[in-house]
């Protein structure tokens, strides 16, 4: 299989296209162009593109391009620090200043985790309370609610 030479860089992440080609043309592009940057937009296992069922994710596709080139990729989405380290620096906010929330203890949780900011997991999405409350997690929010909108009702700290 011919390959353009030039390539210096595969990005991977979700496709619900993702074909034989796809995987055996990034292949070669990282196993063969000096050089050729393997990045990940995130190593989600599977995703929820309904309300009924989970299907294979970002890190699914990841998964088949480390498999068949054994190097691992710089991943730019969560977990990794990358962005939120280039967003803080690139508008003077401290990290301690933000809360991360979202719905997956393994990328939400431990991207803002990693990224020294303030966690809120919601249990509306992918994270059930039985997930979250397992003697085998090990991932723990600062903070959790049913839903998002449970923010509008809180009532602000008296100083």
């Amino acid at each position: 299989m011919e390959h353009d030479e030039s390539v210096g860089a595969v990005v991977v992440g979700f496709d619900r296209y993702v074909n034989y080609y796809k995987m055996q043309y990034g292949t070669l592009c990282i196993r063969e162009n000096p050089g050729c940057l393997f990045i990940a937009t995130n190593r989600d296992a599977v995703t929820h593109l309904t309300e009924t069922q989970e299907w294979a994710g970002g890190g699914s596709m990841v998964g088949a391009i480390v498999g068949s080139t054994q190097r691992e990729p710089l991943v730019v989405g969560k977990p990794s620090t990358f962005m939120m380290d280039y967003l803080a620096k690139e508008f003077g906010i401290l990290k301690s200043q933000i809360c991360m929330v979202g719905d997956r203890l393994d990328t939400d949780i431990l991207f803002g985790q990693n990224g020294g900011c303030k966690t809120l997991l919601v249990l509306s999405g992918v994270t059930s309370l039985e997930t979250l409350e397992s003697p085998n997690n090990k991932i723990h929010p600062d903070f959790y609610t049913d839903k998002l909108s449970d923010l509008l009702s809180l009532k602000p700290a008296t100083t």
